[in-house]
């Protein structure tokens, strides 16, 4: 066998598994790790953060822009626990990223000896954050693991993994076996006869809505034959947009998915949870639920489906469809209907200004293949209800976790994955704050990014709740900012201030053609709040207790 050692060992495994980028940052205990890195500095890129958390939200970035899973690295305790929000928001979105964590000497694990950068349980905290995770003990071990870890992120359910790898263990030249080469995926077995029943169903059904996630993010052909055999629209909220095109007049953002969802009698989910259906509008005994979804263990989660089928959508959509055809019945159009709820819908949000009129503009400008990475601010709520997304993986979010801060280091990690493609990550100025300093990343790496601020010098979000909810107890929520075109240029970025729809859309202009990022801050005020049209209320009621 040859000799490596476990940093040779663990590098050699990644660039056979088709890694070419790892976003990290080097310390004491994984430099025998950077060490490898650097020989095979020809074949494998390092992009060094200058933040832990920049480096997993950059490789969460790259993974949901692509599907493919992405590789970060982290020095252990401290380093870790920096990284954990983006650990948390991949887990959040399904999306298959790589954490390659440090340790420290494997002899003096779980001693609580003091050592640099020890924590207590470190392997339970890393275990809470992922599928998978493993703690490599020798050289030997390494390239096994890594084969291991790249097999449970392409198989079942696309959330992250965890490696960690003492200093001993990376720096121990030993015989270690051959490079592994990737193992088989795996995902359940499909049932003919519940796709054959979920056939039928569809079939008899007379007004279908179906729920789309980020499982379904590989299947929008297929979901959008589907959806015009059954005259169904498709609903997304915040992990499906792009599945169907939001030009399709099937495709329904929530206010009018809402209304619609009153009278549904089968509601379909592809790979999706449906939290916004089950948990807020409720269901009945006249409403049939199907659910297509990977993690069997997920089915009964919030509720039960009448038929769940445990499946990845691309192995269960093309058969679906099949069984489709043979039970369809003829249906009347539904686009005036549709056309009806999306025009009363237009008419419900036109009091979000000044956000449509953004949304608007960075619509347009982004053009078809654009990608935007929407942050926790008061423009990306809205986004949720009136932006439209015309391909899968082209509007990121960070789901249900809702990280405030994400949405800069996440566009960079975008950018880095999809070079050719405009990337516009949308921030507040609380949540762009958190990251600022992977400005002088995004300079040393020639990222070229466009971020947006919009900034209300405050916690916006925050603010808004204290003053409605709790009588204008407003407390540690206003904030006090950098000049942003200053910090923007002290870093060597382009930096603008659009105050203007024109200035705006010559500064989007003009960081799309740039080789450098840019910063453009948009000076806003107080906006109105997108919660009504998030909470909209009950409309069935619940068929359990």
């Amino acid at each position: 066998m040859p000799q490596k050692t476990g940093g040779e060992a663990t590098v050699d495994a990644l660039i056979a598994h088709g890694i070419h980028t790892l976003f990290g940052l080097p310390g004491v205990q994984n430099d025998w790790l950077y060490n490898a890195l650097f020989d095979r500095r020809e074949q494998i890129t390092v992009i060094h953060t200058r933040h832990e958390e920049g480096a997993a939200y950059m490789a969460f970035g790259a993974a949901a822009a692509t599907g493919q899973p992405a590789v970060f690295n982290v020095v252990p305790g401290p380093g870790l626990l920096n990284a954990g929000a983006g650990l948390a928001s991949a887990y959040a979105v399904n999306t298959p990223v790589f954490c390659i964590a440090g340790q420290i000497h494997s002899a003096r694990i779980g001693r609580a000896l003091g050592d640099l950068h020890e924590i207590p349980q470190q392997s339970a905290v890393l275990a809470g954050l992922t599928k998978w995770s493993e703690l490599a003990l020798h050289p030997a071990d390494c390239g096994r693991l890594v084969a291991r870890a790249f097999q449970e992120l392409r198989s079942g359910r696309p959330r992250p993994v965890a490696l960690e790898i003492p200093p001993d263990v990376l720096k121990l030249r030993t015989e270690v076996p051959k490079t592994p080469l990737p193992l088989q995926s795996y995902a359940p077995p499909l049932d003919a006869g519940a796709i054959e029943a979920a056939g039928q169903l569809l079939g008899r059904s007379k007004r279908p809505l179906i729920c789309v996630g980020s499982g379904a993010q590989n299947v929008s052909a297929e979901v959008t034959q589907l959806a015009e055999m059954l005259g169904a629209p498709v609903f997304a909220y915040r992990t499906g947009n792009g599945v169907l095109d939001s030009r399709n007049p099937l495709s329904l953002k929530s206010p009018e998915a809402h209304v619609y969802y009153q009278k549904t009698d089968l509601l379909l989910g592809i790979g999706s949870n449906m939290r916004l259906p089950l948990q807020r509008w409720g269901t009945d005994e006249n409403m049939t639920i199907i659910r297509i979804d990977v993690d069997s263990a997920a089915m009964p989660r919030i509720q039960r489906p009448d038929l769940g089928i445990a499946a990845r959508a691309e192995e269960a959509l093309p058969p679906l469809i099949a069984a489709v055809e043979r039970h369809n019945r003829k249906r009347e159009s539904r686009s005036e209907e549709l056309l009806e709820l999306r025009a009363a819908a237009q008419k419900k949000m036109a009091f979000l200004e000044p956000q449509n009129t953004y949304s608007r503009i960075l619509r347009e400008e982004l053009g078809e293949d654009g990608i935007a990475v929407m942050g926790m601010t008061q423009v990306a709520y809205a986004a949720r209800v009136n932006f439209p997304v015309y391909k899968p993986r082209t509007c990121i979010t960070s789901g249900y976790q809702g990280t405030l801060g994400f949405a800069f280091p996440t566009g960079l990690g975008v950018k880095v994955a999809k070079p050719a493609a405009p990337v516009i990550a949308v921030c507040g100025d609380g949540g762009f704050m958190y990251c600022a300093g992977e400005l002088a990343a995004a300079v040393q790496h020639g990222i070229p990014l466009v971020a947006v601020v919009f900034n209300n010098d405050a916690y916006g979000n925050v603010r808004k709740m204290q003053i409605r909810d709790y009588d204008e107890r407003v407390i540690a929520s206003d904030l006090v900012n950098p000049d942003f075109v200053k910090l923007g240029e002290a870093f060597g970025a382009n930096a603008f201030r659009a105050e203007t729809e024109s200035q705006l859309r010559r500064a989007l202009r003009y960081g799309f053609k740039s080789d450098l990022p840019t910063l453009i801050e948009v000076p806003m005020g107080d906006t109105p709040s997108f919660d009504s049209l998030y909470d909209q209320g009950r409309v069935r009621p619940p068929q359990h207790a």
